[in-house]
Parts: structure tokens; sequence; C-alpha cells
């Protein structure tokens, strides 16, 4: 997703009056804004799924936290919502066999066959999946590879 795409979207939400997809992704926007403001050149495409996945991260702790606490049903359904939202703009994550077949080629590759070596070899696959992986998933299967 790019800032154009996300503009459009907010724009869409507006027209359908949808009230939940409008505020989350004003969340993003105003993420971007800052981002914009600090480094004072225009994000890219991968700083705009960065924001993305900033505000998902903050929002998953906010619907934790409420989960937990039990005691307002509407506001956790609505963070579940937000949260369902998010996570259809994000790029697909790479998971299963196909995440099990990057870590045995960068490995083998990069011939990483020690445990001290895990971090590197975390930071190389999570690298290949563009970030879009689970890396508790990442480390436990290099983990297992290596040990």
């Amino acid at each position: 997703m790019d800032k154009a795409r996300l503009s459009a979207e907010i724009t869409s939400a507006m027209r359908e009056k949808d009230r939940t997809r409008l505020s989350i992704l004003r969340l993003v926007k105003n993420e971007i804004d800052t981002k914009e403001k600090e480094s004072g050149a225009e994000v890219s495409a991968e700083e705009v799924v960065g924001a993305l996945k900033k505000v998902l991260k903050q929002t998953g702790e906010t619907l934790e936290g409420s989960e937990k606490a039990g005691t307002d049903e509407q506001r956790t359904a609505l963070l579940r919502e937000q949260v369902a939202i998010l996570e259809g703009y994000l790029p697909a994550q790479v998971s299963g066999p196909a995440l099990e077949a990057i870590v045995e080629r960068v490995v083998a590759e990069h011939g990483i066959s020690e445990k001290r070596d895990m971090g590197r070899a975390i930071g190389l696959v999570v690298a290949e999946c563009g970030g879009n992986c689970d890396k508790a998933e990442v480390a436990r299967l290099v983990g297992g590879r290596l040990g």
C-alpha cells in the first residue's frame, strides 16, 4: 500500500460512512504525517506498511488489555474490527512450508551451523520475507534447524 491508496481508502470510508474503518485509517495517516514531518521527505510504500504494522501492534495490545479487563464488550468488539481491517491492508504473511523452505535455503546458503549465528540467520530470513513473517516463528524454525 502506498500513500495515495491510503488516501483513496480514507475517502472511500468517508463516502460509505464506515466510521470504524475511517478512524483506524486516520490513525495510520497521522503516523505517516508524523514520519514525513520528522524526515522532511515523502514516505515510501514500505514506510506506509511500517506505519500500518505499528498501528496494528498498538491496537492489538490495546485489544489484549481490553479482553483481559473484560469490562467493555462494545470497545473490545470495535478493537477486534479495527485489527481485522488493518490486517486486510497488510501483505500476506509468509508462513508454513514456504517459511520453512526460506529458512532451509538461507541457513544452507550462508553456511550457518552454530547457535551463536542464530541472530544473523533470523535477520537474513526476515529480510528475505520483506518483514512479512512472524519473527517468533522464524526464531523457532532457525533454532530447530541449528539445534
